[in-house]
Parts: structure tokens; sequence; C-alpha cells
């Protein structure tokens, strides 16, 4: 049975304008377009789809990975899915803390949110990928540099010095897009020769410093914001300026460190921190 876009917009609770959206991005497309008028022409057997589309949109699932699950069989959508809601819930609880955290500043409250530790960390080399992304992006983004970094085999360097890790230059969120940096040491005695096997990324030196850090051990997360929070209110409590959290006056974003210990296996979940760098 074909019908007409606005006929299939009625069956379907979906827009004219999202079925239209839909289409340019390859998601749903009409079974037939009129050469002379142009009119979109939908076929019943398409509702299935457009549910399955506006279904995971009403849970935020983003476009792009949208695009990803349905072209999966049932079995491993249903998986995915799983795995996203169940990275939802882990931000939805980060959320839930950072508004409690805002509460307790804004009526004079002090919370210990985390315990906060300090620790030196030497001068790298690092090989680094930094992107405008936001909040929808940054899942992708981070898959984009593992990817690259995991092409070739990298010289590992043990310990959390070696670790990958991220920094937010700014806020990340749907509306501010960071910028974020992804950054992987390596030994600076190979370093030039590393990074002329990687154009794309930007081989630069970290000097040494001092971090205030809160370690979540094994797939612990919380938020950038949260543990920015978290940090600050430690550096109030120690009457450091938090202007001092930096390695540069434009460096006030948290960096996340990953350690993966081995053995890796599939279901390794890495070892979390969040620091904030002394000057």
């Amino acid at each position: 049975m074909e019908m007409s876009i606005g006929e299939f917009a009625r069956r379907s609770r979906l827009s004219p304008k999202a079925l239209r959206l839909y289409d340019g991005l390859g998601l749903l497309s009409p079974a037939r377009v009129d050469e002379l008028s142009g009119y979109r022409y939908y076929e019943a057997a398409q509702l299935d789809q457009a549910q399955l589309i506006a279904t995971l949109r009403h849970v935020e699932v983003p476009l792009a990975t949208v695009k990803e699950l349905i072209a999966l069989g049932p079995a491993e959508m249903a998986e995915q899915v799983t795995a996203f809601w169940r990275e939802a819930e882990t931000r939805h609880a980060g959320q839930r803390e950072l508004v409690t955290a805002l509460v307790d500043r804004l009526t004079g409250r002090s919370t210990v949110m985390y315990e906060v530790a300090t620790r030196e960390m030497p001068q790298r080399s690092l090989l680094c990928l930094k992107r405008n992304v936001v909040w929808p992006d940054l899942w992708a983004f981070g898959k984009e540099f593992a990817a690259i970094v995991r092409d070739q085999r990298l010289p590992r360097i043990g310990g959390r010095e070696g670790a990958v890790f991220s920094i937010y230059w700014g806020q990340v969120s749907a509306d501010s897009d960071g910028p974020v940096e992804w950054c992987k040491p390596v030994p600076a005695a190979a370093a030039e020769e590393l990074a002329e096997q990687f154009p794309e990324l930007t081989l630069r030196v970290e000097p040494a410093h001092r971090e205030a850090y809160v370690d979540l051990g094994p797939g612990g997360q919380i938020s950038p914001q949260l543990a920015d929070e978290a940090l600050r209110s430690w550096a109030g409590a120690q009457g450091i300026d938090p202007k001092q959290l930096s390695l540069t006056p434009e460096d006030l974003g948290v960096r996340i460190t990953y350690l993966a210990s081995p053995p890796i296996t599939e279901t390794s979940r890495p070892d979390f921190d969040f620091a904030m760098p002394f000057a």
C-alpha cells in the first residue's frame, strides 16, 4: 500500500520535516518520488522502520548512531542499544551528582564528593589529536583516535605516565564544542620518528608538573564537569587559586586518563581518573 508523505507522517507520527531529514541522511527514504511533482510516497512496510527510528530518537540516540544501529541485525542492535542506555544511565547519574554539587555551592554548603590526591608527572612527548566537538560526537571522536593509534604498534610506556588521556580544554555539551584533545605518550627518543608515521597527529612536549586527581578505579565514570567541580572544591579547601591548577593560563580543563591493565580482554574496563595539573 502506497501513501503520500502526509499520510505516512500521520500514521508514523513523524512530521514531514522529520521524514525529509531522515531521507537526506539516508535513514528512511521514500519508496518512490514522482519525477514530475517531486512528491514523496511511502509504503506501509516502512512504518516499522519509521517507528524504530522514532523510538531511538525519543531516548536521545544521536542521528549518526541511529544510522549505524538500523544497519544491524535485531540481536546485534539490541546489544548496542543496551550498551547505549547503560552509558546514558551513567551519564544521568553524573548529572544528578553535578546538580547536587551546584546546589551545595549556591547554598554555601561544602561537600566532599570524591577523595582528591596529588601526584608528580614527568615531562612527556605526546602524539595528539585536537578537535572541536559537541557532546553527541564525543564518543565517535574517541573511537577515531583509538583507531588511529591502534593501526600501528607504538612503544609502551608503563603506568599512568604512558596511558592514553583526553583533555577537555572547554565545556563540551550540546551547545559548547570544547575543544577536546586526545593524547598518547611516546618515548622522547623516538617521538619525531613516530610522528612521521601519523601525519594526522600533532607532536608536542608537555612539561613536568604535579596533578590533583580523582581515582575512580576500573570502569568508573563521572562527568568531566563534576570532576572539575570536585577538583576546584578541593583547591578551595587547600587555599589554592583555581588558576594555579593549570600548565598555562589557558589550560583550565580537566583531563581523563585511561589505564588498561593486562591481560586485556573484550570485557576489560580501564581504570579511569580525572586530573588537573598544577602550574
